[in-house]
């Protein structure tokens, strides 16, 4: 059973960064729309910096 504090939180599984990939937003679109019933989230997020893109991978 969990715990209030602990419901709805996010837990950072892994994250990888990567070259840019123009469409790599479907892909995390994707296995956001086949996975979310395993309690499995993706997060995409582009660093302008660096000229890169780097997925990130939640459990809730």
């Amino acid at each position: 059973m969990e715990h209030a504090d602990e419901a709805g939180k996010l837990e950072l599984i892994a994250f990888k960064s990567f070259s840019m990939y123009e469409d790599m937003y479907k892909v995390v679109d994707f296995l956001n729309k086949n996975l979310k019933d395993k309690r499995i989230m993706f997060g995409l997020s582009k660093n302008n910096e660096e000229n890169n893109l780097t997925i990130t991978i939640y459990e809730f």
